[in-house]
């Protein structure tokens, strides 16, 4: 497995379209200069990445959250503080549909 880290929303729409071989995303909804929805939005807006699974992870466990996040596009949704097996089950989860 190989990770790639971007530091915003911005920069990792730009190292996606750099890199060819990405299965999935992991991606902070707070994140600066481009939030999880702006960047989900964006992404499924590239026909070659409309189906690439993305995992929303955040903080934000308020009532209506993990909704709003499916709706712009994530495939799944898990909150801080992350459990490392929930992580490794849904990463796993995802890879292996």
């Amino acid at each position: 497995m190989h990770v790639l880290h971007a530091e915003n929303g911005r920069k990792g729409l730009e190292m996606l379209s750099r890199h060819d071989m990405v299965e999935l995303l992991l991606m902070d909804i707070m994140m600066p200069e481009m939030d999880d929805y702006t960047a989900t939005a964006a992404i499924r807006a590239m026909p070659e990445y409309a189906d690439l699974p993305i995992i929303a992870v955040t903080a934000k466990a308020m009532a209506g959250d993990r909704e709003q996040t499916l709706a712009a596009g994530a495939n799944d949704y898990i909150t801080k503080p992350l459990d490392a097996d929930e992580l490794v089950a849904c990463v796993r989860r995802w890879l292996n549909r």
